[in-house]
């Protein structure tokens, strides 16, 4: 099955040091797209058997936990719902959207493939593939937020904050999902938090003390690095645990990677797909050269027909629900405070052109 593309994918500006007004401009922008959004995930909510009462219920609950611990996100999102024309529990759906998904057991959330690598002469760089429903396909942009403490480029969702990108500081942020038994509603949506992070945080010591700092109550990863440091997060309701780089190199796909948070992993969403997938990519980096460059660092995340699916398409015969597909492919380079995004599978690079942003 195909991928289908926009013919022209969305860039989002917004330039405001007043966050609602940075909200107003990209809602504006995606006056169209974010009533989209909507419809495509109020499908996916009610396959999860999540009533229309509980997701707004959901949706409003964590806009209290927001504006409660950054009043400028959720002005932001209030922002975003004006300028769309939307409500804003609306827009707050789409920013919880993983933890609302969290009640569903019909839904399992996507997949995702992070190599971040350490290089005493090359620096530090990173990569990730994003994969996520198929039918979602036209409902994702790339951003280039100006005006907050530090400027951010990367990639997101219509209507949701952020996602995975650089800041103007060197921060650089990929964003995996994890499952834990005691994720749900609560505490700040994990999308909010990486929007946050890079809108704040100048390093990587800075991004962990935010994150220790927030209230959480679901799971994630969020792989952080700088020029000078890298850390891979397991982020859960039991806590926050750290990995360090394991020979230069940090590798995530979707199950948590430290003992306390995997006793409570839903082993079920992921499984074997997860394990597989970060067997094959390890073992990949092992036998082949180190990479030095971003490109080289890409190439790890390109499998074909009987091997892991780190490459991601759709199979047609699945529902709704189901067709999973790598979305973008993204590459971050905090030492010149680049993102560069495909709009693509990883086996597109050479085929497809990156869309290159610059935060600094």
């Amino acid at each position: 099955m195909s991928i289908p593309r926009p013919e022209h994918r969305p860039h989002i500006k917004a330039a405001a040091t007043d966050p609602y007004e940075r909200g107003v401009a990209r809602g504006e922008q995606l006056r169209d797209g974010i009533p989209a959004a909507i419809e495509v995930y109020d499908r996916l909510f009610a396959l999860g058997g999540i009533t229309a009462a509980q997701m707004r219920e959901d949706a409003e609950r964590a806009l209290e936990v927001i504006g409660r611990f950054r009043p400028a996100a959720h002005a932001e999102m209030a922002g975003i719902a004006k300028g769309a024309g939307a409500e804003e529990w609306r827009v707050a759906a789409l920013n919880a959207r993983t933890e609302i998904l969290a009640r569903s057991v019909a839904v399992p959330p996507g997949e995702c493939t992070t190599i971040v690598r350490r290089d005493g002469a090359a620096g530090t760089f990173g990569v990730q593939t994003w994969d996520w429903h198929v039918e979602l396909n036209g409902m994702w942009h790339t951003l280039e937020s100006r005006g907050g403490a530090h400027d951010v480029v990367g990639l997101t969702e219509n209507g949701i904050l952020g996602k995975m990108g650089v800041n103007s500081a060197g921060l650089a942020l990929h964003f995996n999902i994890l499952g834990h038994v005691d994720d749900g509603i609560g505490g700040i949506p994990v999308h909010v938090l990486s929007a946050i992070v890079l809108e704040e945080a100048g390093s990587v010591a800075e991004a962990v003390e935010i994150i220790r700092g927030a209230p959480l109550a679901s799971s994630g990863s969020f792989a952080l690095f700088d020029e000078r440091d890298a850390v891979l997060l397991d982020m859960s309701p039991v806590g926050i645990f750290e990995t360090r780089p394991e020979n230069g190199t940090l590798l995530r796909t979707n199950h948590f990677l430290t003992p306390t948070p995997a006793a409570g992993e839903k082993t079920w969403l992921y499984q074997p797909d997860s394990g597989e997938r970060y067997d094959f990519v390890r073992d990949r980096l092992a036998r082949r050269q180190p990479p030095t460059t971003v490109d080289e660092l890409a190439d790890f995340l390109v499998t074909g027909a009987g091997e892991p699916p780190v490459t991601c398409l759709p199979d047609p015969d699945m529902p709704l629900g189901l067709r999973w597909a790598s979305l973008a492919t993204i590459t971050l380079e905090p030492a010149t405070r680049t993102a560069r995004i495909l709009d693509g599978t990883p086996a597109d690079i050479g085929v497809r052109d990156w869309r290159v942003l610059t935060a600094g």
